[in-house]
């Protein structure tokens, strides 16, 4: 594995969204507090976008609501006329009445909970698109930073709290404040003494809810990093299942994951406890208010200044205020739960990329030149700030040019790789594609002059053609098999079971190292860059293999600048220059027969290889 990529955790210079990567860190911590207004805050745009549907679910709540107060109304009636010598078609037809308005509250009901849920789904499948498609646009600076299973659980369980508070949360908050709002204004038409009784007890409900819905966030936010964590360990546990069997793991893995998993239901339940401690206290005054109410109803009773009716409608006004009240206790608690999550998302989607391209970026020459350059080019990782990646250095490479890169891991040749990219940009110097600084140049089209195979190629879940196809999504089925052919990878593509349609795995686990080797020159041939990058590109493969993949590589040069990281000596002999690289800078320069005539730093890395420095050694495998 090479060492001078940028180290794990490091923040490479010219990152400006260090602050908020911290905040993605892979051990799950959080940098800043936010209000639950502010977290909630970056929901409404998603929600604004259907704000027909929200309106018709408002509508829907309100009259439900309506049809529920006017159920003691109904009520009321019923005691007090309904048991006198009344004609009996007037008690038919107040029955007839309660009866259409539950029909109306059904309805309403149902209609409400439609258009709630399907607000919910869709307003979360579009924070879920927008999130990945934010993520998928920051730099490696972040990238250094986080964990891919922390992110990929906020991605899944974060959105899924807020999906719940979309879909059942915020609706029941609004009904439940629909009513309490309602039956607070007919309990005081009803009786303003009693009103007064209860209303009195209001503050004493609402204090605590307010007061302790930073503590409910604060849990809540705590166990979605515990779990998050747990969730990225165990990503990267089942990406790297191969090599935990290999080492006989298996134990000591399962072990760590179920000490995340405890702490996630130690962190998950201080929260619920939380919640269960603010809705216990909420209903006991409640309850209490309620119990107080009676009391002084049933006096007035007794004393003939009420009705058994007039007490029963408001009784039940107090019941359906004090039942709001004290489901809002809840909801509140799930909403600050939610404000958690939707705070976890805020923190990446206002994370800024800081490589990005210029307002006015500059148009590259049509056609290619296929030049590259570093001008004086000074990088180094802050956390190791003393040693320098790439120290003053000037690399030239003229259009059609085979250029290889050697030297000691940790020399600095993946750094140009990622500086030519523009994944990092230089602390002094100038990066040059096509003579035109780099950081002036539209990302998508610097890139797309760049045809890279790596030496570990990632190969995608889905098809075959689907991974040939990576960088041309365009590309006819003619063509991926062109490029296929030019691979050396067409043979063994018609050998699967379902040719260029069969489905290769997560990772491309099923196939061997030469074959996603020659998937990744097929990707790279199809792509048809001017520039092409091979970062090791046989270093790691079988003799047969590296045959195979040579050849490959040898079509794939012609008519390409190509510029080569190789450790191994003998897949560079006939570049046509060769640069040697140690400790950030360029010491030697030349061809193969120059360097070990000079004796110097390749003659030294060549004897090791070779068993001595004749110029003359075997090229089967020559670059």
């Amino acid at each position: 594995m090479k060492t001078d990529s940028a180290p794990r955790g490091s923040i490479p210079h010219g990152g400006a969204a260090t602050a908020s990567a911290e905040n993605v860190a892979h051990d799950g911590q959080h940098t800043r507090e936010q209000s639950t207004r502010d977290a909630m805050r970056i929901l409404l745009p998603y929600a604004w976008r259907y704000r027909g549907q929200a309106l018709a679910a408002l509508v829907a709540l309100v009259i439900a609501a309506a049809a529920t107060l006017v159920l003691p109304v109904a009520v009321r009636r019923v005691i007090d006329y309904g048991f006198s010598d009344l004609d009996a078609w007037l008690i038919n037809a107040y029955f007839l009445l309660l009866g259409g308005v539950v029909t109306l509250l059904a309805v309403a009901s149902a209609t409400r909970y439609y258009f709630v849920t399907t607000l919910g789904e869709r307003v979360v499948a579009d924070l879920r698109a927008a999130t990945f498609r934010h993520l998928v646009t920051l730099d490696q600076t972040f990238y250094d930073m986080a964990r891919t299973g922390e992110l990929t659980s906020r991605l899944t369980a974060d959105t899924t709290q807020i999906k719940s508070a979309f879909g059942t949360s915020i609706s029941q908050a609004l009904r439940n404040l629909v009513i309490f709002i309602g039956a607070s204004a007919m309990m005081v038409v009803t009786s303003p003494p009693l009103s007064a009784l209860v209303l009195a007890a209001i503050p004493l409900i609402v204090l605590p809810l307010v007061f302790s819905g930073r503590g409910v966030r604060r849990r809540s936010r705590k166990a979605q990093d515990t779990l998050a964590a747990a969730t990225a360990y165990a990503t990267e546990a089942i990406g790297g299942v191969r090599t935990m069997q290999a080492f006989n793991a298996e134990a000591q893995t399962a072990s760590r994951f179920r000490d995340a998993a405890e702490e996630a239901y130690v962190a998950a339940r201080l929260s619920v406890r939380a919640r269960a401690v603010l809705t216990a206290v909420a209903l006991f005054l409640v309850g209490c208010s309620i119990v107080a109410v009676l009391w002084y109803g049933a006096q007035s009773v007794l004393a003939g200044e009420m009705t058994g009716g007039r007490l029963s409608q408001f009784v039940l006004y107090a019941v359906f205020a004090a039942s709001a009240l004290g489901e809002l206790s809840q909801v509140w608690g799930e909403v600050s739960q939610t404000a958690g999550a939707a705070g976890r998302l805020a923190e990446i989607l206002d994370t800024r990329p800081g490589i990005v391209s210029p307002a006015s970026p500059r148009p590259l020459p049509e056609p290619p030149l296929a030049t590259v350059a570093l001008e004086g080019v000074r990088f180094a990782y802050p956390t190791r700030r003393g040693t320098p990646a790439l120290d003053g250095v000037d690399i030239h490479v003229a259009r059609g040019e085979r250029v290889a890169l050697v030297g000691p891991s940790g020399a600095g040749k993946s750094t140009v790789f990622q500086l030519l990219q523009r994944f990092y940009d230089p602390e002094q110097g100038r990066v040059l594609i096509d003579g035109i600084d780099a950081r002036a140049v539209d990302l998508t089209a610097l890139r797309h002059r760049f045809a890279v195979v790596p030496q570990d190629p990632v190969v995608f879940s889905g098809s075959v053609s689907d991974n040939i196809r990576y960088g041309a999504p365009d590309a006819s089925p003619a063509s991926v098999e062109a490029a296929a052919r030019q691979a050396a990878a067409h043979d063994f593509i018609s050998a699967l079971p379902h040719g260029y349609d069969t489905q290769i795995g997560e990772r491309g686990v099923t196939l061997s190292g030469g074959q996603r080797q020659r998937l990744a020159i097929a990707r790279a041939i199809l792509r048809d860059a001017p520039v092409l990058l091979l970062d090791e590109a046989t270093s790691a493969l079988d003799a047969e293999s590296e045959r195979l993949v040579q050849a490959a590589l040898g079509g794939l040069m012609q008519g390409r600048t190509t510029l080569v990281i190789a450790h191994r000596l003998a897949t560079v002999l006939s570049a046509d220059r060769i640069l040697v690289m140690e400790q950030g800078r360029i010491v030697e320069e030349g061809t193969h027969t120059a360097l070990v005539a000079r004796g110097g730093l390749y003659a030294r890395l060549a004897r090791l290889q070779f068993g001595d420095t004749h110029e003359d050694r075997p090229q089967g495998h020559a670059f």
